[in-house]
């Protein structure tokens, strides 16, 4: 036996709110309550900029090169030009994934923070870069008293 069922009015009904308005709302009330001094704090967008292009040629490069050797390695082994021991291809690709990791350091840490784009190189940034980075790790009391002094 099938039971009707009445459709009941309540009083207090839910407000129903799509998940898209939902996060709107929530992004609405984080952005009121975030102080605008921290909005502020961050990497400029021309340094991640600069940054990106550096990572690109001195990471991004010796990666690439360190995935082609397997396969010029292999096309070497199969067409019988050379016999490559298998060691060697993999100590060659290591070493430019080590460039590559180097690269990357090299990349982040020579950018230079000034609107202008500095030297081709950046070596003269390395060390405020440092710095900086040292400074972004201490606690924030330890920043606020260095600067009180």
């Amino acid at each position: 036996m099938i039971k009707k069922q009445n459709k009941k009015k309540s009083s207090n009904k839910k407000k129903k709110i799509d998940n898209s308005q939902a996060f709107k709302n929530i992004e609405k009330e984080v952005i009121k309550t975030v102080p605008k001094s921290q909005t502020k704090q961050g990497i400029p967008k021309y340094v991640a900029d600069r940054m990106a292009k550096r990572i690109f040629f001195t990471a991004g490069i010796p990666t690439l090169l360190g995935m082609s050797v397997f396969v010029i390695s292999y096309i070497i082994v199969t067409k019988n030009i050379a016999e490559i021991p298998p060691s060697s291809t993999i100590a060659i690709s290591a070493l430019f994934f080590l460039l590559g990791l180097g690269g990357l350091s090299f990349g982040i840490l020579s950018a230079s923070w000034d609107r202008e784009p500095g030297s081709f190189l950046g070596i003269e940034n390395i060390s405020m870069n440092i710095q900086r980075a040292k400074a972004a790790f201490k606690p924030a009391s330890q920043n606020f008293e260095e600067k009180k002094d």
